[in-house]
């Protein structure tokens, strides 16, 4: 099992933080009211510009370090099928060569991320069960 820069408890934080962000939609009420009980709260599902938890993600993953942001990249891809928990090193000094100041953004843009992401950490022998991560036994 690869030895993971970034701990469970955040990969496991953003997991559910992605799939809160990957539940929304299209705007559908364009004229909103003046507040949300006027709309019956729809608003609260919609994705627009200044969405709070796409705000809470960037900002969760632009703190993180450097080798941080390089292993969730790196679960990303191991998530998407781009390889498995041998290849690790090897796609974990891929992404670490493409690195850039706008991970955060690169992650918001992938659906389905929280999945993703949950995936690569089974590749790598952890789960997560909604709540938090714990090893596979």
């Amino acid at each position: 099992m690869p030895e993971l820069s970034i701990s469970t408890d955040q990969v496991g934080f953003l997991i559910v933080k992605a799939r809160e962000f990957d539940a929304k939609e299209e705007v559908s009420d364009p004229d909103e009211g003046s507040n949300a009980t006027d709309d019956g709260m729809i608003d609260v599902l919609e994705d627009n510009s200044d969405d709070p938890v796409a705000r809470e993600i960037a900002g969760f993953i632009d703190a993180l370090t450097v080798d941080e942001q390089i292993d969730l990249v790196t679960l990303l891809r191991l998530g998407r099928g781009d390889g498995t928990a041998e290849d690790w090193d090897t796609l974990r000094a891929e992404v670490a060569s493409s690195m850039n100041t706008r991970i955060a953004s690169y992650l918001l843009g992938q659906p389905m991320l929280g999945d993703l992401l949950a995936e690569g950490l089974d590749e790598i022998g952890l789960s997560f069960d909604g709540d938090r991560t714990t090893p596979i036994a």
